[in-house]
């Protein structure tokens, strides 16, 4: 059997991914919640590829600072959003459960999808 190079399975085995994508508006906290990720995936035993920074959405809003007559004068506000993607290959049910009862920050959005 050969090994695929990105996960270091043979291929006759089936491999189950658990992609992890976390999202945050600061980006020190997202670091910290990725890193807790990490440490409870590597503590049972799991490979982890990643965390794979995704490019930073930011969004810009213009407004009037003066609701009458000087439209020239505007104010513009963004919000960053971060992210992160982070892959599980082939976890157990040991992980599954660790990871669920992970308590995380408030502030951080995470989307699991089972591949």
């Amino acid at each position: 059997m050969k090994k695929d190079k990105s996960t270091g399975v043979s291929g006759g085995e089936s491999k189950v991914i658990l992609r992890v994508r976390v999202r945050a508006y600061e980006s020190k906290i997202l670091d910290s919640s990725v890193k807790q990720i990490m440490d409870t995936a590597v503590r049972h035993d799991a490979t982890i590829v990643g965390p794979v920074p995704l490019p930073t959405e930011i969004k810009k809003y213009t407004v009037n600072r003066s609701p009458f007559i000087y439209k020239n004068t505007r104010e513009q506000f963004e919000i960053r959003v971060h992210k992160r993607l982070i892959d599980i290959i082939n976890p157990n049910a040991k992980t599954i459960e660790a990871l669920t009862n992970l308590t995380l920050p408030s502030g951080v959005d995470i989307d699991v999808k089972m591949m």
